[in-house]
């Protein structure tokens, strides 16, 4: 499907951010999971833009000229959020979704004015050579989600992440059939390198929050 595909394939999603301006994200009728926009990555989108990251009043931006790679990024709208905030983002997803990566960026160019946002490949646990140095932070929302995904997912964070990157992950916590389960391994896998350290809804957006969905802080161990 070529990047001008014409319009009846997508339906919009709107991110209203705090300074007022509209992140429209489009999203696919037919396809798999990364085509839509999952209740998670509008809770962690909602979540950079919190006071302890970006609060114009006292000149806070955390975002500023950071790098920032956001794996699994489906239709980038979490990307997006970092990049309208002033980081310097590489969103990155299967090939069959850089069509759709591609669209949303286009679609949303005017209010990158200080960010960028680029789209590329990444097959988790491949080289990430083209990633380096490590990134300022790595984003993901909703990755937690086959079971045959979760140890290529780690390696990539461990490639990926260096002594200083913060990795922020946002997942809906499910009850139903495997998902428990590759939770569990997921984060048993996850805990022999790096440290978790759960958000309080305090900390998150107040009308975007939600008790299924967590957000998590994790940092490789020294």
């Amino acid at each position: 499907m070529a990047a001008d595909a014409d319009d009846s394939h997508y339906f919009v999603r709107e991110i209203e951010k705090n300074d007022g301006c509209v992140l429209k994200v489009k999203q696919c009728y037919l396809g798999d999971v990364g085509c839509v926009v999952w209740d998670a990555a509008i809770v962690l989108a909602k979540y950079l833009e919190t006071k302890q990251f970006h609060d114009p009043s006292s000149g806070v931006n955390v975002w500023a000229g950071r790098r920032v790679v956001e794996l699994g990024a489906g239709t980038g709208a979490v990307g997006l959020m970092a990049a309208s905030l002033g980081a310097q983002v590489t969103v990155t997803d299967l090939e069959d979704l850089q069509t759709l990566l591609r669209v949303n960026i286009q679609e949303n160019q005017a209010l990158l004015s200080s960010g960028s946002v680029t789209a590329k490949v990444l097959q988790w646990g491949e080289d990430v050579s083209e990633f380096m140095p490590p990134p300022h932070y790595i984003l993901m929302a909703d990755c937690i989600y086959y079971e045959q995904s979760i140890i290529p997912l780690v390696e990539s964070l461990k490639l990926l992440s260096g002594p200083d990157t913060c990795i922020i992950c946002c997942y809906e916590q499910r009850t139903e059939g495997v998902n428990p389960k590759v939770e569990r391994q997921f984060f048993k896998l996850l805990q022999q390198d790096f440290s978790c350290e759960e958000i309080p809804s305090e900390k998150q957006d107040p009308e975007f929050s939600c008790p299924d969905i967590h957000i998590l802080h994790i940092r490789r161990k020294v």
